[in-house]
């Protein structure tokens, strides 16, 4: 009887695009054809993928990269932290107090000294998130992310690294330099072109965020997610204003509710709250008890 050799199945029959980029770059002949542009792999030729018309794709190249990286790093859900790049932590605040040299300079310096304490709230409370438990596939949650940027988004990824937690930092090339802030985790920190695709990255894992005081940027990432929120297009989710002094000062809510261009019911879509710890059992007390989510209700063959 002759005897029965195992059979085996290749898993691919073509090589795989670095092989090719490597035989490529090795074999290649300089001559006028192999010199020329238009002989360069389309995947490696920037100048072909920098095109205007390549647009759609570096959209879905921009889109694809974090979120095959973030789901190979296990993170099933994010906590996200908006918030102002020019308050400082509180010692570094008082030195621009020091420096002010005029009045409306003081003044402003006056009241960036009175925000800065939510530098060590953003801190907390990213320490609180991040102490979150792996479900039972592994996956974490409530990962700290923050803008990636300086002072409050800072803040969150150091309260992060201080529970010994990796921490995401989604930046963004603008005109003037900005780097990420060296408590992000280098593995977890993205560059982005787009700030459209940044702000799907923000709340494509969001299960709770944190928007601290801010400007033109916080103002753009918060009132879209509220306006998502209240359309239906996501679910709602704990969304925490901190200092509601400075809320109340900035946007006048209850205005919107008297003109009639949002309902009452509209001011329930957010929550306000002073500290770390507050803010925690907010977030704890929404997902309490709770099970079903989006995809379960819209997969048919749940239930």
């Amino acid at each position: 009887m002759t005897e029965q050799k195992e059979t085996r199945v290749p898993a691919r029959v073509f090589a795989n695009a670095r092989t090719e980029a490597e035989t490529a770059k090795a074999s290649a002949v300089r001559t006028p054809q192999t010199e020329h542009p238009a002989y360069r792999l389309a995947f490696q030729d920037m100048e072909f993928l920098l095109r205007e018309d390549l647009r759609p794709v570096r959209f879905q190249l921009e889109l694809l990269k974090p979120e095959l990286l973030l789901d190979e790093a296990q993170i099933g859900s994010m906590m996200v932290f908006y918030g102002s790049a020019r308050i400082p932590e509180p010692a570094k605040a008082q030195a621009l107090l020091d420096l002010a040299t005029d009045d409306e300079g003081r003044a402003i310096a006056e009241r960036l000294v009175a925000k800065s304490k939510y530098y060590d709230v953003a801190r907390e409370l990213a320490r609180l998130a991040s102490d979150f438990p792996r479900d039972n596939e592994g996956k974490r949650h409530f990962v700290v992310c923050s803008g990636g940027g300086p002072s409050i988004m800072e803040a969150a990824n150091r309260g992060a690294q201080d529970a010994g937690a990796e921490t995401v930092g989604l930046n963004i090339v603008l005109p003037h330099e900005q780097a990420p802030n060296p408590y992000v985790t280098p593995s977890l920190s993205f560059q982005f072109h787009y700030f459209a695709l940044r702000k799907m990255h923000f709340l494509l894992r969001a299960r709770a965020v944190a928007v601290f005081p801010g400007g033109f940027g916080t103002f753009d990432e918060t009132f879209e997610l509220l306006t998502l929120i209240q359309t239906g297009k996501i679910d709602p989710m704990p969304v925490i204003f901190f200092g509601r002094e400075f809320w109340d000062r900035v946007v006048n809510f209850e205005a919107l509710v008297e003109e009639g261009v949002i309902g009452r019911q509209d001011l329930n879509l957010f929550h306000y709250a002073e500290t770390a710890e507050e803010a925690w059992e907010i977030v704890q007390a929404f997902y309490s008890g709770r099970t079903e989510n989006r995809a379960e209700r819209d997969d048919p063959s749940v239930g």
